[in-house]
């Protein structure tokens, strides 16, 4: 079942309400067919709510594939919740994924990242704004560094800027952001060369996240 991300309450929780409860849901690859390789799955929702079809459905497809998944409960917007609370959730996941390779005999430099629309603007603020853990934390998982080794972007929403999805932006920064952390946000100004390599799809069609999003992310890493 469902793993959570801190023992007692989350960093900044609001109550005790299973939408104030950050968790992991853990989809294994059988050990016949096992790579090694693990990923977190971030569901997609504006930062309101969490789509289903992008958390269960891609991580029973990674499973079958070989690549363990987990997917990640964030907390919302429509919940009460702004950055950073989005980001840290991502960020705790990730390096207990790490902890969870070391510990399982999977490859702790091999643990992706794929998130889909609003999801997809957290698993590019996550290759955006990692760190490299606390070496001398208590808790042991603090230890690890939340940087993926890899990012898959799914229509992703990623630049809070010109071409922003309004409401995955309210529900991120609340109505009225600084213009300093619209742009901290906007991951496209912020990649750099250890960012990490990244596989980036989505459609000319989509009505709800333009494709500037993925096109500029895209030149940004060419760039780096």
């Amino acid at each position: 079942g469902p793993i959570r991300l801190w023992e007692g309450d989350a960093p900044g929780s609001l109550g005790q309400r299973p939408q104030d409860i950050p968790t992991l849901t853990p989809f294994l690859a059988d050990k016949a067919n096992d790579t090694g390789a693990t990923i977190l799955v971030l569901p997609g929702g504006g930062y309101g709510n969490l789509a289903e079809h992008e958390g269960t459905g891609y991580a029973e497809f990674f499973a079958k594939h070989g690549i363990s998944a987990y997917v990640l409960k964030y907390r919302l917007g429509s919940n009460g919740y702004r950055h950073p609370v989005m980001l840290n959730d991502a960020a705790r996941a990730l390096r207990m994924l790490r902890a969870f390779a070391k510990r399982d005999g999977r490859d702790p430099s091999r643990i992706g990242v794929i998130g889909s629309s609003a999801g997809g603007h957290l698993a590019s603020t996550l290759v955006t704004h990692f760190d490299s853990g606390k070496p001398d934390a208590t808790d042991l998982v603090e230890r690890e560094s939340s940087r993926p080794d890899l990012g898959i972007l799914c229509y992703a929403v990623i630049s809070l800027g010109q071409y922003a999805h309004a409401g995955s932006k309210k529900n991120l920064l609340g109505a009225t952001p600084e213009p300093e952390l619209v742009k901290l946000l906007s991951n496209e100004l912020q990649i750099t060369k250890d960012t990490p390599p990244c596989f980036l799809w989505h459609t000319v069609e989509d009505k709800t996240v333009a494709v500037e999003n993925t096109l500029l992310f895209a030149a940004a890493l060419r760039q780096a």
